[in-house]
């Protein structure tokens, strides 16, 4: 077997375990509020305290990965992603009050998480080049979406067994993960030097002093889609089991809806993008105002299939934004600075996803209207913020224009190189006009007065 494809073997199972942290979690976690006699808070602090473990830790994995190399760091995030997950059931399973203990393998989990998918997406770029890249990329963000799609359901069948059971699985997975990461794939040897740590906050400064403006509007847009989606889908699972007794797997059945319609989406927006920025902002912008639509109607719906389809119309909001923002932010940096861009936003969404079920439960003490219209109003602000900030494009175009004038320029010089080696003289303009003045006129203007000058001089000698 090639070692290329052995390299992808080994790495798309990574983005599958860090999206099964929390989306595997939320269909039980009505039965664990029940079973630890928990409040809502607290229930939501499950979700809460992994993903700001990994919002605050993906960029310090980040410079680990350049400094150390990209396998190591995966290796150990997945072990203690495993151990993490082990230590919660563990607790679950042996004592009568497990919840700290719970927490702290939640937290564990989360440093772990950090170490995963997002560097996995860096050792691509080590590893794939060109049209083997894009390959390689794409059956990452498959595994990222079927994921998405698969882990509330996976979640609600192991539930059947035991509420804890999601936990003890977690160690199965990883394990599994991480054998066939370790011995399919092969890093490369470093060729460039880790940057220090003053010179690694230095860049990262000096990317948003020259890209603040839309870079800023643009992290927090991503951490808002995230943030929205979870805090719906945990507010989703509670009322689906609370008000109208629907549980097990046709549960995790209809919290798989709204992220297969955004992986759809987002799958779709990418194919449409490619690289036209203009088309990309267009998309975030309609994207959110569909997010605020969504909102503002679910607030009117009483019957939880009715949200359901109300809020199909958010996930398609988010689909079209996300792929979107991840090409925008990727492709208006210099590479060199992407990797350190993109872990800062990795860590930001996360925190997105950390404060969304807390906020929710809040806003939901406050009145279920209240909820919905505030998320709908932050949406709706984003929207028009991007309408007038999210202009990457002012920052690409002039480095675009000098590309395209150097390529002209460049065709222009081979083709008076061909014409030399061929001998023949390429048309200069000052052909083509007196072409166009005797195809017009019957005579050319030039010659004329040419002609008469030259006959008054000849006059003159005689």
């Amino acid at each position: 077997m090639a070692q290329n494809a052995k390299n992808l073997i080994g790495l798309t199972g990574i983005p599958l375990v860090m999206v099964l942290g929390n989306s595997m979690l939320i269909p039980v976690l009505p039965t664990m509020k029940n079973k630890m006699e928990l409040t809502s808070l607290q229930t939501s602090l499950l979700i809460t305290s992994f993903s700001i473990a990994a919002g605050i830790v993906i960029p310090l994995a980040g410079y680990l990965s350049d400094r150390f190399g990209r396998k190591i760091v995966i290796l150990i995030s997945l072990a203690l992603y495993g151990a993490g997950g082990l230590l919660a059931g563990l607790a679950a399973l042996w004592l009568d009050q497990p919840y700290m203990l719970i927490m702290g393998g939640r937290v564990l989990q989360g440093i772990g998480a950090a170490g995963t998918a997002p560097i996995a997406m860096a050792l691509v770029g080590d590893l794939f080049e060109g049209a083997s890249e894009s390959k390689a990329l794409g059956l990452m963000e498959t595994s990222n979406g079927m994921g998405k799609v698969l882990s509330p359901i996976f979640g609600a069948l192991l539930a059947l067994i035991s509420w804890y059971m999601v936990f003890l699985a977690f160690p199965i997975i990883c394990g599994v993960v991480l054998v066939l990461f370790l011995f399919c794939t092969k890093e490369k040897k470093q060729e460039r030097q880790p940057l220090p740590v003053k010179q690694y906050l230095h860049r990262i400064a000096q990317v948003f002093r020259q890209h603040g403006k839309w870079l800023v509007p643009a992290f927090f847009i991503g951490s808002i889609c995230l943030f929205t989606l979870f805090g719906v889908l945990f507010y989703l699972s509670d009322l689906l089991e609370e008000k109208y007794k629907i549980d097990g797997v046709i549960k995790g059945g209809f919290l798989a809806i709204p992220l297969l319609v955004m992986s759809i989406a987002a799958y779709v927006a990418g194919l449409i993008i490619k690289k036209k920025l203009s088309l990309m902002r267009l998309f975030v912008i309609v994207g959110m105002f569909l997010l605020a639509a969504s909102y503002i109607l679910a607030s009117f719906v009483k019957g939880a299939y009715a949200l359901i389809g109300i809020l199909i119309i958010g996930s398609i909001g988010t689909g079209m934004i996300l792929p979107c923002l991840n090409s925008m932010i990727v492709g208006a940096v210099q590479k060199a600075e992407r990797g350190m861009i993109t872990s800062l936003y990795s860590g930001v969404r996360f925190i997105g996803v950390a404060v969304g079920p807390p906020i929710f439960t809040w806003l939901l003490d406050i009145s279920r209207t209240v909820m919905f219209f505030t998320i709908a109003g932050l949406s709706l602000v984003f929207g028009i913020l991007a309408i007038f900030f999210l202009k990457p494009k002012q920052a690409e175009q002039s480095g675009q224009s000098q590309g395209q004038d150097a390529a002209k320029e460049r065709e222009a010089e081979a083709w008076r190189q061909i014409s030399e080696v061929l001998g023949i003289e390429p048309e200069t303009e000052q052909e083509k006009r007196r072409a166009q003045t005797i195809e017009k006129y019957g005579f050319d203007v030039n010659d004329l007065v040419a002609r008469i000058l030259s006959g008054k001089k000849e006059k003159e000698k005689s």
